[in-house]
């Protein structure tokens, strides 16, 4: 029985200046000159040496920032337990435990805060406590073990814990049930196709389309590989979405079968799609060994002498907990769906150049495919 508790958007930020001509020079491996000046119409100021920040909405901006907090990184692995991510100024602390070792996890994540902050503060930057969020997440039964607790931060500064918070664009909730970022997306996409019926009637069929594909499609795919095993009523809300979608561009009333609609546009059902995700990422991590930390979590079965012996066939590890949200982790569900495709796509490259015989775009043409037949099956 594990708490995961996660600290996200640790926000980083520098003091930046506003400028519009930006270079560097370098003496040196480990020397960096940046200078700036500031240009009004047709008058420049002389330029000067940056010591501190970053210019705002310069080329080089994000690569300095980059390795300006790289030390931060190594920080935390020498002198905590706990675990990180960094993404541009959003920094990500996380730990698991279980619930009768609570306070000992919340020590130690404030110790942790404490550390951040401390080396912040050495290297002018700023912790922004207004844009930090505490977030406990488990299952109704292991919150209930937990009493009511804060997490304390340097200056005095006390957070509790919050039902929900936003993460790259998605609103993770406290038992991981993504309703609320699912109630998200449906609020946008209705949004755009009570739009999209107003001018329907000066589009042709292929602009319409590429309108739906591209502001609707791209909300239901985006990181829609966190809605695998959701249950059936969610997955529901979504296919309504899209189901609305395909209506609107096809003038089918609401009374109609969707099935054919969905099927002339070539568009996959909800539960394909997040399947498409799931099987193309191991695809991508099989072939390049990227990114490690998805790499590591999948393990090649040895060859046997049966008739697919001769197909990658991936290790699917035994559940441990009897909790249905463990079968929605990547490393169980990713060998799962790989196992099921056919064993043509999962032959593995004769040249070794490779570890799997077909290319991309062939493997992704070839997953469609497949994937349209369970959506549409004869």
């Amino acid at each position: 029985m594990t708490l995961l508790i996660i600290t996200s958007s640790l926000l980083v930020f520098l003091p930046g200046l506003v400028c519009q001509t930006l270079f560097c020079s370098g003496s040196g491996p480990t020397c960096l000159v940046v200078l700036f000046s500031v240009s009004i119409e047709n008058s420049s100021s002389t330029s000067s040496k940056l010591l501190y920040g970053v210019p705002q909405g310069s080329v080089l901006g994000p690569y300095l920032f980059i390795l300006y907090t790289t030390p931060l990184s190594h920080l935390i692995n020498s002198y905590s337990s706990i675990s990180h991510h960094l993404y541009a100024d959003d920094t990500q602390l996380f730990t698991s435990l279980s619930a009768r070792d609570c306070i000992s996890g919340l020590n130690s994540l404030e110790s942790t805060i404490s550390l951040v902050s401390s080396w912040m503060s050495a290297n002018f930057l700023s912790l922004n406590p207004s844009k930090t969020e505490f977030m406990l997440i488990g299952n109704s039964r292991q919150l209930s073990k937990i009493e009511s607790i804060a997490l304390s931060l340097p200056d005095n500064v006390t957070i509790k814990p919050v039902p929900s918070a936003r993460n790259l664009g998605v609103i993770f909730d406290s038992r991981l049930s993504f309703s609320d970022h699912i109630s998200s997306i449906s609020k946008a996409c209705f949004s755009h196709i009570r739009n999209l019926r107003r001018i329907r009637s000066s589009l042709d069929q292929s602009t319409v389309t590429t309108i739906a594909t591209s502001m609707i499609h791209s909300k239901l795919d985006y990181c829609n590989s966190l809605f695998v095993n959701l249950p059936k009523f969610e997955l529901n809300r979504l296919q309504s979405i899209l189901n609305t979608a395909a209506r609107a561009i096809t003038h089918t009333s609401k009374f109609s079968k969707i099935t054919p609609v969905l099927k002339n546009l070539h568009w996959l059902k909800i539960s394909e799609r997040i399947h498409y995700k799931i099987i193309s990422l191991t695809y991508s991590v099989l072939q390049s060994n990227k990114p490690s930390y998805l790499r590591n979590l999948l393990s090649i079965q040895n060859k046997l002498n049966t008739r697919s012996s001769s197909a990658i066939t991936l290790l699917r590890p035994s559940n441990p907990s009897s909790l249905l949200i463990t079968n929605r982790s990547f490393n169980y569900t990713a060998p799962f769906l790989w196992n099921k495709l056919p064993t043509d796509m999962r032959l593995p490259a004769t040249d070794k150049s490779s570890p799997l015989s077909l290319s991309s775009p062939v493997f992704h043409k070839r997953l469609k495919t497949y994937l349209f037949h369970l959506s549409f099956p004869p």
